[in-house]
């Protein structure tokens, strides 16, 4: 699985000072850094390089200011990172290429370079929004089989614990979920019930939720447990 390589990348890019977190607005990983406003980082994960990590890459690089791909590198040296053409295309469209060994040692194979496309500041606000809402780094990037355990299903999870302990208002909540009259209005997992004005319930979804999310772990847990269905 494409999550396998989550950690290695992971890792060599906070190695560079980048903040990193996975499935971020459909990106695999985005990684920002400390300067205001952030360098936008985004890369692809696939088990091997191929055209579709290259479209990928491209679907993405107008929300970015360097985009990579990453992929496991050929056992016998034969796979499309030995490629000239391959590396030509890469190279031609900005895009650096990243290999990862089998005991994840990470090799960066083409720089990402400065040819990009025009910037889709709005796409780009939306990530940077994502990344610095979402609390840890909760989801390894590549995973499809999980919900994507997003900065709103955060905090629905925090007003779903606070109900837990009894009827609440949205003012009473806010400390720990500063959208919570938005989240418990909204009720987009079904998790609430209002049961007068301005006041809610936890509904039986919500505690099931809340049994397969626990809040403490929510932002906090392993990347390895959050591919867990």
């Amino acid at each position: 699985m494409e999550t396998t390589l989550y950690q290695p990348i992971k890792h060599f890019l906070e190695a560079r000072g980048y903040n990193v977190k996975g499935e971020i607005g459909g990106c695999d990983i985005v990684a920002l850094s400390d300067d205001e406003p952030p360098l936008v980082v985004i890369c692809e994960l696939k088990l091997s390089f191929n055209l579709e990590l290259i479209l990928q890459a491209v679907d993405r690089a107008t929300a970015g200011d360097e985009v990579w791909i990453a992929a496991r590198v050929s056992a016998k040296g034969k796979g499309r990172e030995s490629d000239r053409r391959f590396r030509d295309l890469c190279r031609r469209l900005g895009f650096g290429m990243l290999s990862v060994a089998g005991n994840g040692t990470v090799d960066v194979i083409l720089a990402a370079s400065a040819v990009m496309p025009r910037k889709n500041t709005r796409k780009r606000s939306r990530l940077i929004s994502e990344h610095r809402r979402r609390k840890g780094d909760p989801t390894a990037g590549g995973a499809t089989r999980a919900p994507i355990m997003t900065a709103y299903r955060q905090q629905a999870l925090a007003c779903a614990a606070a109900l837990q302990t009894g009827l609440q208002r949205p003012r009473d909540i806010r400390a720990l979920a500063p959208d919570a009259a938005k989240i418990l209005q909204g009720n987009v997992y079904g998790w609430f019930e209002r049961v007068d004005r301005g006041v809610y319930a936890l509904t039986a979804q919500g505690l099931e939720a809340l049994h397969r999310w626990p809040p403490a772990e929510a932002g906090a847990r392993q990347n390895a447990e959050a591919t867990e269905t």
